[in-house]
């Protein structure tokens, strides 16, 4: 059962959009950016209104909850940062933290039937997440990024394949620093799927950037 969901989850988390409104320059502007990333192709969507003016209270809880309405309407996973009454309130799909976001037994309890994605930039915190429950992992960051303030130093695709030469089998997601460019190197590396913020948010076609994306991450796949 646990092969059967692991093998869903990883077709699932492909392309992997992260945004919040800070990452959009205003709510209006979130809303058809996440609309059209979806046009283009993203599979999972997670909504991390984190930092620097974000959103918060009710105006947060309203586009959280618009946000997730519209992912559901198009079949696209829909997972919160690092915000565990928030995913409850709004039903999302699952939960996503970093290191040090909590106690990931309590996390892991908290979150029974979601799926839950932990962070993890060495093979330590890897085998640490596995022990705990994860249903997948969110390896990074790969390269320099700037979209988060707080984003350790990159580790390279390195880590991907040590990951899987240590026989974790989760499903692994790259991040940081991702762009059309790599994207390929990521994939070939091992990883089921990259998550990306800036590469789709930052982009004059938020719709046809994604589509560039979903089309070098699925023909990376088939070895292409």
């Amino acid at each position: 059962m646990r092969t059967s969901l692991n093998v869903e989850i990883k077709q699932q988390l492909s392309l992997y959009f992260v945004a919040g409104t800070m990452n959009c320059n205003s709510p209006a502007a979130f809303e058809r950016i996440l609309l059209q990333a979806i046009r283009g192709g993203i599979t999972a969507f997670q909504f991390r209104e984190k930092g620097a003016n974000c959103l918060s209270g009710e105006k947060r809880l309203e586009i959280a909850i618009r946000a997730k309405k519209v992912c559901r309407e198009h079949g696209v996973l829909f997972i919160v940062n690092d915000d565990l009454e928030l995913m409850k309130t709004v039903d999302a799909d699952g939960l996503h933290v970093g290191q040090k976001d909590g106690d990931l037994n309590t996390i892991r309890h908290e979150t029974k039937g979601k799926i839950l994605g932990v962070s993890a930039h060495t093979l330590a915190e890897a085998e640490d997440a596995v022990s705990h429950g994860a249903d997948y992992l969110g390896v990074g960051p790969i390269y320099q990024t700037a979209s988060k303030e707080d984003a350790e130093e990159p580790v390279g695709v390195e880590l991907i394949k040590e990951l899987l030469m240590n026989n974790i089998n989760l499903p692994l997601v790259g991040i940081g620093g991702i762009t059309i460019d790599n994207a390929n190197e990521v994939i070939q590396a091992g990883a089921d799927g990259a998550a990306v913020i800036s590469a789709i948010s930052g982009m004059d076609n938020p719709e046809e950037a994604s589509r560039k994306m979903i089309d070098v991450i699925q023909s990376a796949k088939r070895g292409e």
